[in-house]
């Protein structure tokens, strides 16, 4: 996905997409991360002799959907999405476990961002603006793509929307080495939380 000089995720390749997916026509709304909301991700590992958790609050990406706000009727091929991560950016706490992951599993000089890009497969209502999400797509991470289905809570805040999807990763899927040093033990199952804001896109967003 290209980007800005400001690092900004540039629009024009996922609005492509979405014309090219025989979206004309429908009233559609853009959706940006809040780069300045409360952003999280948190991976969680649970080794056998050690548990630990990385976090980021360097997320960035889009939401597309079928209409100008989430219904009951929100998913298929008109809706979309792409969600970046920078990789460089995790903090477990420790200095050396950081470097040590970043440089030698994850090897972000190589693989800097991990993503998931994808559409909504169905959406409920489970209270007073409130959502369960259904999203299916490609994760991207350490230059290995996987198809999954990550579940998503969603809820309507003002004009925009906060989501927090929950699910797990191996890392041995994406060909992630598994670490057995003394600083850095990490399971090969990998809990990871999402959460972020959306906006509707402007000039400025």
């Amino acid at each position: 996905m290209p980007r800005t000089t400001d690092g900004r995720l540039g629009r024009v390749g996922l609005l492509a997409w979405f014309l090219a997916a025989g979206s004309a026509g429908v009233s559609a709304q853009e959706y940006h991360v809040d780069r300045e909301g409360e952003n999280r991700v948190t991976f969680r590992s649970r080794a056998s002799i050690e548990e630990f958790e990385g976090v980021t609050d360097r997320v960035d990406g889009y939401v597309l959907l079928d209409g100008e706000r989430l219904t009951p009727e929100t998913g298929g091929d008109d809706t979309g999405f792409y969600l970046e991560v920078d990789l460089a950016s995790l903090d477990t706490g420790i200095g050396l476990r950081d470097r040590h992951m970043r440089d030698n599993y994850l090897e972000v000089r190589d693989h800097p961002y991990a993503s998931y890009e994808g559409r909504i497969v169905a959406t409920e209502v489970v209270g007073d603006g409130r959502f369960a999400v259904s999203s299916r797509g490609k994760l991207s991470i350490h230059g290995v793509t996987r198809e999954v289905e990550v579940p998503c809570e969603v809820e309507a805040r003002g004009e925009g929307y906060r989501a927090r999807c929950d699910f797990q990763v191996l890392l041995s899927d994406h060909d992630i080495e598994i670490p057995s040093v003394m600083f850095l033990k990490l399971a090969n199952e990998i809990r990871l939380e999402v959460e972020f804001t959306v906006l509707p896109a402007t000039p400025e967003r």
